[in-house]
């Protein structure tokens, strides 16, 4: 077995082993349906290495180049199909299925045609490039674009140019006689080597796409409160900080609120109906959350917003717009009536946080002391 015919077997383990890696990573990810396209992408294109070796020693060697050529580009066509659903968009179905069916015809029609022309070369290599290049177009403009996402991007940008770089070099170089000759050239080591590279490229990049993935979902879940969607105070405060420092100048405020006599909520009515107040006030504060803001649950029945390039006047009226919403919370017994008390503060410097964070929860109990369902304003400024 000569050099180019070991990179085949080498090429067949490697997309192999992504297959199987992408199945089992799709078990763990909240993106599975991407991961198995993709699993299923590399597992299909393995086969062209059989496919190849068939070519060269067994009998119909047509039957195994057209086979070369379908299992290669219909195992690209499923990992681009799982790449687009990574970053939300979809392939058009009959659009594929046509693109396939009319480039397998394609390979049938110029499989007898002189190798290593021109017109063959590229006509050949066309489908794959294009496929590829499509896709790379996909990752490139994605709007929340992180370094791993246009390493990517850019990744697919030449491995869709290769396939027009592998046709000229067929063209220098030759590509054999025959179909059968193929894995005796210097092209088809070079070939096979560059796509050796190239998968390994892309299955790393893709698999560490999808981990960094996994690892946001696991941080996002671990910094989101479950009852009420809201960030957690790790998370509020950690929010609050990252603001600040994007403005650290400037008219800021903090609005604490305490749901009134929730522990009575609970032994009357019992934790269902607590658990329900809960959730339901989270999704209320979410609804009134203006641009520039952030919520948080920061105790049991204790809520926290930060309202960054605010007058402390807009800030109390949010207050008060939370307050009203709080007393028409839906789903609850028609005997059970949910109040919620306010503390407002204003800062104007993120060395303020602190002390406008007392003045707030000075003010709440300012609320709760002169009788509950009410906002109340901190004396000065942090």
């Amino acid at each position: 077995m000569n050099g180019a015919a070991s990179l085949l077997v080498v090429n067949f383990i490697i997309a192999a082993s992504f297959g199987a890696v992408f199945v089992v990573v799709a078990a763990h990810s909240r993106s599975r349906r991407p991961a198995l396209w993709i699993g299923a992408g590399f597992a299909v294109a393995s086969l062209s290495a059989i496919c190849e070796l068939l070519v060269a020693y067994s009998f119909m060697p047509k039957l195994w180049a057209l086979g070369a050529f379908s299992t290669v580009l219909i195992g690209m066509v499923m990992l681009c199909t799982g790449i687009c659903e990574l970053y939300g968009k979809r392939l058009p179905g009959w659009i594929t299925c046509v693109f396939v069916g009319a480039s397998i015809v394609l390979a049938y029609l110029i499989f007898d045609l002189p190798r290593g022309t021109p017109l063959q070369a590229f006509l050949y290599q066309t489908p794959f490039a294009i496929v590829l290049l499509t896709n790379a177009v996909t990752v490139l403009p994605f709007r929340k674009r992180s370094l791993i996402d246009g390493f990517l991007g850019g990744l697919l940008l030449i491995t869709g140019l290769h396939f027009y770089a592998k046709a000229g070099l067929a063209v220098i170089a030759g590509a054999g006689a025959s179909a059968r000759d193929y894995v005796h050239t210097d092209y088809a080591l070079i070939s096979q080597s560059a796509t050796a590279v190239l998968v390994v490229a892309v299955g790393l990049t893709l698999l560490a796409t999808l981990i960094l993935a996994i690892m946001s979902d696991q941080r996002d879940e671990s910094d989101t409160d479950t009852l009420s969607g809201l960030p957690n105070r790790r998370k509020f405060d950690r929010t609050v900080q990252s603001m600040l420092a994007r403005a650290p100048d400037g008219k800021h405020a903090i609005i604490l609120c305490d749901l009134d006599h929730f522990k009575t909520i609970n032994d009357t009515f019992g934790h269902h109906i607590g658990d329900l107040v809960i959730r339901e006030f989270g999704r209320q504060l979410l609804h009134h959350l203006p641009k520039e803001a952030v919520a948080g649950r920061i105790g049991g029945e204790e809520f926290a917003v930060f309202v960054r390039n605010t007058e402390t006047d807009v800030a109390v009226g949010l207050a008060q717009t939370m307050r009203s919403a709080t007393m028409k919370l839906p789903g609850l017994p028609a005997t059970l009536k949910v109040t919620a008390s306010f503390g407002v503060s204003s800062l104007t410097s993120a060395s303020d946080l602190t002390e406008a964070h007392r003045k707030a929860d000075m003010a709440l109990y300012q609320a709760k002391n002169a009788g509950r369902n009410r906002v109340k304003i901190a004396r000065g400024k942090a």
